[in-house]
């Protein structure tokens, strides 16, 4: 797992850690009365279209160099260093 300080890769893509943070992945799963396991809220067949469970946006590329990842929700920008890739 790649991490700087403003994201995070875990193999699926940078992705924002405040993002990530506000929207509740990588944390603690939801408690109180009706909190059912992720196996329980997500099927395969459930829906027609089939969406990410994740709601933390993927960063982008700021450029053709590769060297700033951009957040598009938050617009969070980062160069990152050569090797960190």
């Amino acid at each position: 797992m790649a991490e700087t300080e403003h994201f995070i890769n875990d193999g699926f893509g940078w992705e924002c850690k405040h993002c990530r943070r506000e929207s509740g992945v990588g944390g603690a799963a939801p408690s109180g009365d009706g909190a059912l396991a992720r196996f329980f809220r997500e099927g395969e067949a459930e829906e027609r279209e089939p969406r990410l469970s994740a709601h933390a946006t993927i960063a982008r590329w700021k450029d053709d160099t590769r060297r700033t990842l951009c957040c598009m929700r938050c617009r969070t920008e980062e160069d990152i260093p050569a090797g960190t890739v």
